[in-house]
């Protein structure tokens, strides 16, 4: 049974791939501090790990050998990397290379979990082989990442996704579940209505993830879903599912509402590649809505 070593295992992405992978594979969850994953199970262990620090790297990957590495982890909140470039730099690509180098002395496959945030914004759709434009730190700092992972001299497996969504695990909020709480607290909320997305349900995401492990398929994949919605439309749909105030969630823009990082306007991905290769078939938005809020 091979060994998987998962970064960010305490993560909304994590957490849902940690639970999926546990029938077929070893699975070594990382994360920083402890254990946050309510799981009993022969083939799960945590290691503590900061991916940061190169030493706790080394010690880590010796002590599980993995055959596998899964890059789940980084600094994802756009505003933040706008705000803080050093530390952006060294969490998404810095320590990227650490994982990289540990992984290269086992030739493990490595797999690393990218964004549509690479891509300018301005045609939307994208398939994997677009060029790349990012308008926003966080994405520069992703795009970096992925040309070291291309540069790896063994197996590699690059995953895109977009704005994922779905039930959280170990109280991780997203986009759905954000806009259900401020609702049932009567708070006035701030949606964009000019971002256009193929927002990807966790499941979907995580069972990708397990594909391209069982079929150990390399090269560059876009896994999301593929029915466009704008952030404003997701709330909106999530209010009337849940028979919620859908008059509390305004609808802004980029020049009505400032964020320190610029957003892509239109991303969503093309998924013709995932599809053929993978076998991959995403949930539509009404069926992820109702698994993301299971008690309606």
């Amino acid at each position: 049974m091979q060994t998987v070593v998962i970064t960010g295992v305490n993560g909304f992405i994590g957490s849902y791939l940690t639970r999926i992978l546990l029938s077929r594979y070893k699975d070594v969850g990382t994360g920083k501090g402890e254990c946050r994953l309510d799981l009993n199970h022969d083939n799960f262990r945590y290691k503590s790990l900061d991916f940061t620090n190169e030493k706790e790297v080394v010690e880590v990957f010796a002590s599980c050998n993995p055959e596998i590495i899964v890059h789940a982890g980084a600094l994802s909140k756009p505003d933040d990397c706008e705000q803080n470039k050093d530390l952006a730099y060294h969490t998404n690509v810095t320590a990227t290379g650490y994982l990289l180098r540990e992984a290269a002395r086992r030739g493990s496959f490595f797999i690393f979990l990218s964004t549509d945030f690479i891509f300018s914004g301005e045609e939307g759709m994208y398939r994997e082989d677009d060029p790349a434009a990012p308008v926003n730190y966080y994405g520069q700092t992703k795009l970096e990442a992925e040309a070291l992972v291309k540069d790896y001299p063994f197996d590699w497996c690059i995953v895109r996704t977009v704005l994922v969504y779905g039930h959280p695990q170990g109280g991780r909020d997203n986009i759905l579940t954000m806009v259900a709480g401020g609702l049932k607290e009567g708070r006035r909320l701030k949606i964009f209505g000019d971002q256009e997305r193929t927002p990807t349900y966790v499941e979907d995401l995580a069972q990708g993830l397990k594909s391209i492990i069982d079929k150990r398929a390399a090269g560059i994949y876009h896994i999301s879903g593929e029915e466009v919605r704008t952030p404003y439309q997701m709330a909106i749909e999530a209010a009337d599912y849940l028979d919620l105030d859908k008059n509390l969630i305004e609808k802004v823009n980029e020049q009505t509402f400032h964020q320190p990082a610029r957003r892509p306007l239109k991303t969503g991905f093309n998924l013709a590649k995932a599809k053929r290769e993978l076998a991959y078939r995403p949930t539509s938005f009404a069926e992820g809505l109702k698994k993301t809020f299971p008690a309606g």
